[in-house]
């Protein structure tokens, strides 16, 4: 699983990786979660285990990105905050990736199980990177902020998610395209499954044609 790095007070943005400290996986772990849902008292309209993993895994992402833009060099505020400077947390966030991305002259390239290591980077996978994309955008709205001025809605950002998702998926020879779901099949109720029995029998009658035998089904 790809990391995110919970900054640390007064440090850098860029600063070496023994000034961090790891708090969070994209999917928190299970152990957290319980200790975060054991204090509260139960009760009957309590939330569902996956969303109050959702809305902590969240409010941490939140967290994390206000500590980044404290410790900027300059500081910036959440409302000078662009999609520019979103671009700049992905990329900051790359070199705490678990994902091997290869480059186009490693023998690997396009291999989704390559049988040996190689000196390719990591980096965060395309799929870390859009779910937080989403728990940011959610979390800044939550917050005050407005829709059109959401830096994790803008054009570059979709974008930057799109050129990542393609570029990873050629590297690791792997498709991330959604399959489509079969539609069910509508079931006929009890009283249109007999109507249409009645009618295929009214056909089946020998003798008569279909104009007399459906005057007789109406009489």
């Amino acid at each position: 699983m790809d990391m995110f790095p919970q900054l640390m007070e007064g440090s850098s943005a860029y600063s070496d990786t023994t000034n961090l400290s790891i708090i969070a996986n994209i999917s928190s772990s299970s152990s957290s979660v319980t200790e975060a849902t054991a204090t509260q008292p139960p009760s009957s309209s309590s939330p569902s285990p996956n969303s109050s993993r959702y809305e902590n895994q969240k409010r941490r992402d939140w967290n994390t990105f206000g500590q980044y833009l404290r410790n900027h060099r300059p500081p910036l505020s959440l409302s000078r905050c662009s999609g520019a400077h979103v671009l700049e947390f992905l990329r900051y966030l790359d070199q705490f990736g678990k994902t091997k991305v290869h480059t186009t002259v490693c023998h690997f390239y396009g291999h989704p199980n390559p049988p040996a290591p190689c000196p390719c980077p990591l980096r965060q996978a395309w799929g870390s990177l859009d779910a937080l994309i989403g728990r940011l955008r959610a979390a800044f709205e939550e917050n005050g902020g407005k829709p059109e001025t959401n830096p994790f809605g803008a054009r570059a950002v979709r974008l930057y998610l799109r050129e990542v998702r393609d570029t990873q998926s050629k590297a690791r020879g792997v498709s991330y395209e959604k399959k489509k779901r079969k539609r069910p099949v509508p079931q006929l109720s009890a009283s249109s499954s007999s109507a249409v029995a009645s009618h295929q029998q009214f056909q089946m009658l020998p003798g008569t044609s279909s104009t007399t035998q459906i005057s007789k089904f109406e009489m």
